[in-house]
């Protein structure tokens, strides 16, 4: 049985508030609000790859430590700028 996309949608929200570290709780939490529910199922499978990744690693890419694994580099761009810039 596969899941709703109501109970998909809740579950990568929870993924996103409850991360290894506070940054990400933040950072990922306030993406999750405002582009999480306009997302097509292949930006969802995109984004919950991207909850598979380390904290750390998921931090120094998103404040431009490192540069993101080339499949990940459009979604963290926008996490980046949605935490940056509050949009």
């Amino acid at each position: 049985m596969s899941e709703l996309p109501e109970h998909r949608l809740k579950r990568l929200r929870m993924r996103s508030m409850r991360r290894g570290i506070k940054e990400m709780d933040i950072i990922l939490t306030r993406y999750a609000e405002v582009r999480l529910a306009a997302m097509d199922g292949g930006q969802l499978d995109e984004f919950e790859a991207l909850l598979d990744e380390n904290d750390q690693d998921l931090y120094q890419w998103v404040t431009g430590q490192m540069p993101p694994p080339a499949p990940f580099a459009g979604l963290v761009g926008d996490i980046a700028e949605i935490a940056c810039c509050g949009k």
